[in-house]
């Protein structure tokens, strides 16, 4: 019997555990529901501003919370369009160019025809160029910085942003050819003379006019003679 009682008290007891819990969550729940609702109650304006005021103080991430709030909540606002470049933008200035970069490129799928085109590509090539590193790295990112800036050029060659793009696409090209002539010397040293001398080949055929074409040069004759040992 006593047993019996006891059992009805745990259960008792786990079922009020249960109803507290509930509760509780139900609670979180409430607040979180009416915070929500609260943020919503600003208008697409009111957004506009909040994300235009934090960019002007810097305050990107802030930048960013406003608006993507006003891009979720009025995604049909005269002001959404500005919302999704400005967003990519405050991606920009924070250094996280992964996200900018999708950001950028979904506002140009999205709004091909838009003036602001021109200055997407670019922006899209500032995230590669900002990770461009030194020429004992990968140099995926001078690559693809070159590649956008081209874009630029040939799709827009009057634009103002050209002739900048054209500066970058020069740097681009000195930090390309600097890691083909790092890896060619370090062939050469290795004394695996077949590919360093492809190497050398291949930078003065492509990066001509470059300060490593004018090395690689003349290295070809020297490492030339190592190939002709090699096969004797």
């Amino acid at each position: 019997m006593q047993q019996f009682l006891l059992s009805i008290i745990l259960r008792i007891y786990k079922m009020k555990k249960c109803l507290i819990l509930g509760l509780f969550v139900v609670f979180l729940s409430g607040c979180s529901l009416f915070e929500e609702s609260s943020q919503m109650n600003k208008s697409a304006q009111q957004l506009a501003a909040e994300g235009a005021a934090a960019f002007m103080n810097k305050d990107y991430n802030d930048a960013v919370k406003a608006y993507t709030d006003l891009k979720d909540w009025y995604p049909f606002s005269k002001y959404a369009i500005l919302a999704e470049l400005k967003t990519a933008d405050a991606h920009f200035h924070l250094e996280e160019y992964d996200e900018a970069i999708v950001a950028y490129e979904g506002f140009e799928k999205m709004h091909p025809r838009n003036e602001a085109v021109p200055y997407v590509i670019n922006q899209i090539g500032m995230c590669w160029f900002k990770q461009i590193d030194t020429v004992d790295r990968d140099s995926s990112p001078a690559e693809n910085a070159m590649a956008q800036f081209h874009r630029l050029l040939n799709q827009f060659p009057d634009n103002e942003l050209a002739e900048e793009a054209a500066i970058h696409i020069e740097a681009c090209i000195n930090n390309i050819a600097g890691h083909e002539l790092y890896v060619a010397d370090y062939y050469y040293k290795t004394e695996e003379y077949q590919a360093a001398l492809k190497r050398y080949q291949h930078i003065v055929e492509f990066y001509s006019g470059t300060e490593q074409s004018q090395i690689a040069l003349a290295k070809i004759p020297e490492v030339a003679e190592q190939v002709k040992k090699i096969k004797k």
